[in-house]
């Protein structure tokens, strides 16, 4: 069965693929920022990627601590097979939402 996806859960997953192997928090927080223009601080990210790990929908694997970080490890997180599947079912359905409403969208009367 294909879970539905809130709003913020989709645009956390997109940005994790945008930012591909870089997607730490702090990108996944520019990618949100740059690409969607919504602010998000830690603790709401981390809450979110952690209901969909619990979901099965991302996956993370922690990066061994480097002197640039102080000694800091991150979490590296990964859209799982599950949660490309709930992209592209939130994709379509959007898309027959959507469907036939462009005149209305537009303004046209």
């Amino acid at each position: 069965m294909t879970q539905h996806l809130g709003e913020f859960e989709q645009m956390i997953l997109l940005a994790i693929l945008q930012a591909d192997a870089d997607a730490f928090a702090v990108a996944i927080i520019r990618e949100l920022d740059q690409r969607a223009g919504r602010r998000v601080d830690r603790g709401a990210l981390y809450k979110t990627l952690d209901r969909l790990e619990e979901k099965g929908l991302v996956t993370w694997s922690v990066e061994e601590p480097t002197p640039e970080r102080g000694g800091h490890r991150r979490r590296r997180f990964e859209v799982t097979k599950s949660g490309m599947d709930a992209l592209r079912a939130s994709r379509k359905a959007l898309f027959h939402l959507w469907d036939g409403l462009e005149a209305v969208l537009d303004g046209a009367s």
